[in-house]
């Protein structure tokens, strides 16, 4: 159960770095630094801020990518009557409990001999 609360703890962080808020603070982080310890803002410190930059802006197009994808997957979904329900709810599934079910899903879609 604890597992459980930590992937979803997890996943959940991972989709508010992709918010506008996520680059608010990082601005606000940045400044503040500039502030009050602008001598220890050196070339490594540069650095750091603008990984962590990059890592805000691909967070961001990876999850506008992926909702994308969603939306289309859903109105296809939506469009075949023979859908399994399982299937459209998937996106409220951790990750780990997705891959189970596309596991699942595959071998028994697999084709006899």
């Amino acid at each position: 159960m604890a597992n459980h609360q930590v992937r979803s703890t997890i996943t959940h962080i991972g989709t508010l770095t992709s918010r506008p808020q996520a680059f608010v603070i990082f601005f606000a982080y940045a400044g503040l630094w500039l502030i009050f310890d602008r001598d220890s803002l050196d070339w490594h410190a540069i650095v750091i801020l603008a990984t962590w930059a990059m890592t805000l802006f691909i967070q961001r197009a990876e999850h506008r990518d992926t909702q994308a994808l969603h939306a289309k997957l859903d109105e296809l979904l939506r469009a075949a009557s023979e859908a399994d329900s399982e299937t459209a709810t998937i996106d409220n599934k951790e990750p780990e409990e997705i891959e189970v079910q596309r596991e699942r899903k595959q071998q028994g879609d697999s084709p006899r001999r």
